[in-house]
């Protein structure tokens, strides 16, 4: 009963993605989860869905400028943090696969990468479980902290976007931080961290390549099909002005079932999941994660990391972003760069 009353709260307007997760969490803790295989497989598919939602919402020829500015972080970023990885691991005595594994979640895309790394490096299921361990319980953290930081630092909603992108793990926790700090920062970080998530193609095929195996078998390859569905579909509103209506409706109820889909996360925080997670794995975690997170964002308010502009955004956005009306969330439609 419990699960069925935080899902149509977190169906209504008035509930944000902070708050959804919390209440997840603290539900998981207390009453347990339930129906946890098709829980996880939902919410999986509620992100993805819901980030091809967005695309409705968004300008192709902003979607294509942010993501060409957030390719050189990008390059620079990705294989920086896995080296690291591999030193960290071996510096803290954890488990060299799963050290990678944790180091690949927090460059590219979290749990997400995670799992597409691991067959890739046919980790066994024992390193795959306790990395998504680490990067889960990290996600949950962030979209806490970060929204609360980025107001401390007073960054600008597009700087924001930007860090979060950056340093964030999952896209589900940029988008629900960036959704919390401003419709702005939504644009940026949803964009640069779709283009860093592209990353994965490029590592999975090195890893498939050069990794020492743990596992026999075939070697695997995931393709993030849903980044390019969340290309298409904005190309799709912005070649045909007619769609432009309908657009922002969709984008207006993506933006609702990300909520929906970080209450479900906050519902795979089980206690199992913290038990298993181990010192080592969750020191190393937590350490990759706080140094990316202070050297993008020194990188950013020295100069050296650039939020892209995304033109103009009209005044009503704040209360779009916060979903303080109905009539709001269904008027979103980003405007196209003049």
């Amino acid at each position: 009963m419990l699960f069925f009353l935080g899902l149509a709260a977190a169906l209504t307007p008035w509930v944000s993605a902070p708050v959804a997760l919390v209440a997840g969490v603290v539900l998981a803790l207390t009453a347990g989860t339930p129906f946890p295989e098709q829980l996880k497989r939902a919410q999986g598919f509620l992100l993805k869905a819901a980030v091809v939602g967005l695309g409705a919402g968004m300008d192709l020829t902003v979607v294509l400028r942010v993501g060409q500015q957030g390719l050189v972080p990008t390059a620079v970023l990705v294989p920086g943090v896995v080296l690291a990885a591999v030193g960290l691991s071996r510096l803290m005595g954890a488990e060299r696969t799963t050290g990678v594994l944790i180091g690949i979640g927090t460059a590219v895309c979290g749990g997400s990468a995670i799992a597409a790394a691991a067959p890739a490096m046919g980790a066994r299921p024992h390193q795959s479980s306790v990395a998504l361990a680490v990067v889960f319980l990290l996600n949950a953290l962030a979209l806490l902290v970060f929204p609360w930081a980025g107001h401390q630092l007073g960054l600008s909603e597009r700087d924001f976007g930007l860090w979060s992108a950056l340093a964030i793990h999952d896209t589900s926790s940029v988008v629900g931080a960036s959704l919390a700090f401003g419709r702005e920062a939504l644009a940026v970080g949803t964009t640069v961290k779709l283009t860093r998530a592209l990353a994965i193609i490029p590592l999975t095929l090195v890893l498939a390549a050069t990794w020492k195996r743990g596992e026999p078998g075939p070697r695997k390859v995931s393709v993030p099909v849903f980044i390019f569905l969340f290309v298409a579909v904005a190309a799709l509103v912005t070649w045909v002005p007619a769609l432009a209506g309908a657009g922002a409706v969709v984008a207006g109820v993506s933006r609702r079932l990300l909520v929906v889909s970080l209450f479900l996360v906050g519902l795979g925080v089980s206690r199992e999941a913290l038990a298993r997670t181990g010192w080592r794995p969750a020191a190393l975690g937590v350490t990759l994660w706080v140094a990316v997170s202070l050297v993008t964002l020194a990188g950013i308010r020295g100069g050296v990391l650039h939020a892209p502009d995304l033109g103009p955004v009209p005044a009503e956005s704040s209360a779009v972003v916060a979903g303080s009306n109905v009539t709001a969330i269904t008027s979103t439609a980003f405007p196209p760069t003049p």
